[in-house]
């Protein structure tokens, strides 16, 4: 008798490019683009927020972090309503609340990092924000659709 594989993470492989169970008429590209304008968005709140706690002498990580929970808060409620158009779950959102735990994790400490790296000229702050915003935008955007959005 054939032994049932264990479940796990979707891989690259087996991540879907078409939306069987996601978004009711909402294709992957059409996905793609609402995830960008809304990451773009809750950019302008995360890099704003940051920018004024640099400001105000807030150390890095600190400033980095309120900024971060304000961007994702704003992300994941245009994320849930219009790009994925999923209803309320409280599952999705422990999972949302978990990925989020993960994504800050890495771009807090990728921000840190590169803010202490990188030589003191005009483009550190804003180099160091999008290389570990770019980051944090990939792997939320991939674990929500092939997972988050996907729980009902």
């Amino acid at each position: 008798m054939p032994e049932t594989p264990e479940p796990h993470l979707p891989t690259a492989v087996d991540l879907p490019l078409q939306d069987e169970t996601g978004a009711p008429g909402v294709g992957l590209v059409t996905q793609i683009f609402r995830f960008a304008v809304t990451g773009g968005l809750s950019a302008i709140v995360d890099f704003g927020l940051y920018v004024i706690g640099l400001f105000a002498g807030l150390p890095v990580a600190v400033a980095k972090s309120i900024s971060f929970i304000a961007g994702t808060t704003t992300a994941y409620l245009i994320n849930r309503r219009w790009t994925f158009q999923a209803e309320p779950s409280r599952a999705r959102f422990v999972a949302v609340v978990v990925l989020y735990g993960v994504t800050f994790a890495v771009q807090v400490g990728l921000n840190q990092i590169l803010f202490h790296v990188l030589p003191d000229h005009w483009w550190k702050v804003p180099l160091a924000f999008c290389v570990a915003q770019g980051t944090a935008t990939v792997i939320n955007f991939i674990v929500q659709r092939a997972v988050i959005f996907k729980i009902r």
